[in-house]
């Protein structure tokens, strides 16, 4: 018996012994894999080099901090372990079906009631990573001090690491309080890295969420970063609001936000990420 095998054995009470594995595309990070048992069981499983043990351990967390919420949907979490030169992460696995306008719906009102719980602090109780890189989630009681130093200022470091510089940085980073003057959003866990990946609908057409890269922060960033990429259609979006209505002045800060995003797509992949990051830093600094 494997360390999969045995970790799954041990966590259902119920012996497990592999029959099959197939491999899932679409992980940039990950292996990704469904297996499944003797007895019928599936689990879906994601694989990665030793080291990120503690980043599974971190998603592990946060998977079980959004199903305790009992909002929106997420994988039950099986285990976690290491095998051999891996580090592994043991899921539910959740058979995927089709989107609709209202399952669009009930994801956007499902995550307002999410973002509606109130949490005691910026921050989280653990670091985890945004993609691959590190994400440090020391607590706070300062939301844009946070996001100034924890988010922004990380992620412009991590890029002059690489050798890239932007210009006006350092003169963003000092006015980052000028976007919150009449804005004080409470903490809410945050799903973190909701694009439209990382969002899907079960074969009764009720939403799920996957793959967070959570911690404690204005809901908004999740908001902001369903736009980068699409995905979401105008039924989300308006279900959200009737939920959980925005406060003035979120057009700015969805470009504040993710700008966060961008830089971290910059650090991960390159490419026209960095100019992109450079529009997004001199629109921000004209409103500022």
């Amino acid at each position: 018996m494997n360390a999969i095998e045995r970790a799954i054995s041990e966590s259902t009470g119920s012996p497990f012994q592999l029959h099959t594995s197939a491999s899932i595309a679409g992980g940039c990070i990950n292996e990704a894999s469904c297996i499944e048992g003797k007895d019928g069981r599936q689990f879906f499983v994601k694989k990665n080099q030793a080291s990120f043990l503690s980043f599974f351990k971190a998603e592990a967390q946060a998977l079980t901090e959004i199903r305790e919420t009992q909002t929106i949907h997420a994988p039950e979490v099986i285990a976690h372990g290491k095998e051999k030169d891996k580090a592994f992460l043991v899921l539910e696995f959740m058979k995927e079906g089709t989107t609709s306008p209202s399952g669009q719906a009930k994801l956007g009102t499902l995550l307002a009631k999410m973002h509606r719980v109130e949490q005691a602090y910026f921050g989280w109780g653990m670091d985890n990573c945004i993609g691959a890189t590190p994400q440090p989630n020391p607590k706070s009681n300062n939301w844009s001090e946070f996001y100034r130093d924890h988010r922004l200022s990380h992620q412009f470091d991590q890029a002059a690491q690489k050798g890239r510089r932007f210009e006006g940085a350092n003169d963003l980073l000092d006015q980052i309080d000028s976007f919150f003057s009449t804005y004080h959003p409470h903490p809410s866990l945050l799903h973190g890295d909701l694009w439209g990946g990382n969002a899907s609908y079960d074969s009764a057409g009720m939403p799920f969420v996957f793959d967070p890269a959570s911690y404690y922060g204005d809901r908004e960033t999740d908001l902001a970063f369903t736009y980068m990429f699409g995905g979401f259609t105008s039924a989300f979006y308006q279900a959200y609001e009737e939920e959980y209505p925005l406060e003035s002045g979120f057009k700015v800060r969805k470009t504040l936000y993710n700008l966060y995003h961008e830089l971290n797509h910059f650090n991960l992949f390159g490419g026209g990420y960095a100019s992109s990051a450079q529009s997004s830093i001199n629109e921000l600094l004209k409103q500022a």
